[in-house]
Formats: C-alpha cells, sequence, structure tokens
C-alpha cells in the first residue's frame, strides 16, 4: 500500500490541486458575471452610489420658479390695485394681497376658492350691491322685466309695449329718478290700466 501511494501520491494531490483551483477560478468568473468590477476591482454598483452622492453636492441647478399673473382686484377690499401673483392662485388670496375685504364687502357674492386666470379683474360687490344682483338674476330667470333698469328691447317684450313706448318708458324713468312702484307705469303716456292689467305680473322696479 505504502509503495501504491509512492507510486501514485503525487498525481493524486495534484489532481485534487486542479481540482480545488478550477473551482476557485469558475466561482470567481461567476461572481464578476453577476457583479461588475471596476479597474480598481471595487463593484461597480459601489462607484455609481458615491458619483450619485457627490453630483448631488455639487450640482448647480436652482428650483424652477413659478410662472407669475397679473389680476385686477377692485371694489371692496383695503387695497384695490393689480397685484402680481403665481400662476393657480385663487380668489382668496387676492383678496389678502389687497389687503382683505372692507366691512361693507358681501364676502358670499364670489367663489373664494375659485382659480383666477391672468390679466383677471375680480370686483368685490358690497352688500347692498350684491342683493340687487341677485334679485335682478332671479327676476331674469322668472321672465320678469325691471322698469328701472330695463333696455330698451326689453322692454319691447312686453306685452303691448312696442318701440315707441318703450321710450316713453325710458324717458320717463329718467326724468322722474325711477319707477318707485309698477303701477306708476300708468303715468307713461299712452299706458291706461288696462295695458298695465296685462303686464303687471311681468314687471318689476
Amino acid at each position: 500500500m505504502k509503495n501504491i501511494w509512492k507510486k501514485y501520491g503525487k498525481i493524486v494531490v495534484a489532481a485534487v490541486f486542479l481540482t480545488v483551483a478550477g473551482l476557485y477560478y469558475g466561482l470567481v468568473e461567476r461572481r464578476e458575471d453577476l457583479i461588475r468590477l471596476g479597474n480598481d476591482g471595487r463593484p461597480v454598483f459601489e462607484m455609481l452610489e458615491e458619483s450619485s452622492v457627490e453630483s448631488d453636492l455639487y450640482s448647480t441647478e436652482s428650483p424652477t420658479e413659478p410662472t407669475m399673473i397679473y389680476v385686477h382686484i377692485c371694489g371692496e377690499v383695503n387695497n384695490p390695485g393689480v397685484y402680481e401673483l403665481p400662476e393657480g392662485s385663487r380668489i382668496f388670496e387676492a383678496v389678502e394681497a389687497a389687503g382683505g375685504f372692507t366691512e361693507e364687502a358681501s364676502q358670499s357674492s364670489l367663489n373664494l376658492a375659485q382659480v383666477i386666470s391672468d390679466e383677471a379683474q375680480i370686483v368685490i360687490l358690497t352688500q347692498t350691491e350684491a342683493e340687487e344682483k341677485a334679485r335682478l338674476e332671479r327676476e331674469q330667470a322668472a321672465g320678469i322685466v325691471n322698469l328701472n333698469t330695463a333696455s330698451k328691447e326689453q322692454l319691447m317684450t312686453l306685452t303691448g309695449i312696442g318701440e315707441s313706448k318703450a321710450e316713453d318708458i325710458i324717458r320717463y324713468r329718467k326724468e322722474s329718478g325711477g319707477f318707485q312702484s309698477i303701477e306708476e307705469i300708468m303715468k307713461v303716456p299712452g299706458i291706461k290700466e288696462s295695458a298695465y292689467l296685462k303686464i303687471k305680473d311681468s314687471i318689476a322696479v
């Protein structure tokens, strides 16, 4: 047995060495396939991470500035005027820029959350103006003609009121300072009680 080992021992050891060496280099090559190494032997992903950190530290890019718009706010605010605001601003922000509402302002007459467009004009009404506007809108929706504000064309939509009588109504309200009641229309030349009865449900003051 000792003779056999002396004869073949070196061959066995060499074979084992070559097998182990082959396995080792195979694993190294496989690892290099999975993790690419740089020239200095370090994994590339480590180098990339360091490069990214350095890029962030020495970046010279500045934050993008917001686009600005110009709006005109007037009426019942403390400092009416033209203001520069960031794009996407809302009406309440324009009011704040103009110093806030006055005591007479009707804060509920407009949508404070509405987004403002460039070159917009925002008019803040008084409480009285807002109530009058709402009343007129209701009348228009119901087909009611206001004797004090209607145009000639609107007056001509009333039964029996032609161009001549519409002009008489406008002339009367200018000379008298406006109608105080709908019955007062019978003081206009050419409009008597019979004509009044035909339109009384369609007029207001």
